[in-house]
């Protein structure tokens, strides 16, 4: 009588779910990475949000310092232009006054 011995098959099957199982978490751990520097990269979403606020207050500066540009262009030309407010510029701030006129200074208690 022959006695039939059985050898092991390697296990395919096996061998496939662990390549399988390799491959997906290579993907998985390639797709986590590119998420990762999409987010906090140094061109990710996290830097485009601090961009987006500097640049919201840079714009607020600018508008400020066009106000304050006109106002001050107004001003010269009202220097330039007009002797009633260079009268009242020179009374005010410089203390001048007419020849022949009297200064009263009120001082509180």
């Amino acid at each position: 009588m022959k006695k039939f011995i059985y050898r092991k098959k390697p296990k395919r099957n096996s061998l496939a779910t662990t390549q399988k199982q390799f491959i997906r978490g290579l993907v998985s751990l390639i797709c986590l990475s590119l998420i990762i520097i999409f987010i906090f990269g140094d061109h990710g979403l996290i830097k485009l949000y601090k961009i987006k606020g500097q640049r919201k207050k840079i714009q607020g500066y600018i508008t400020q310092l066009r106000k304050d540009r006109e106002q001050i262009k107004e001003e010269k030309n009202r220097i330039e232009n007009d002797l009633d407010y260079i009268e009242k510029i020179a009374r005010e701030k410089y203390k001048m006054v007419k020849p022949g006129e009297k200064v009263f200074k009120v001082v509180e208690k």
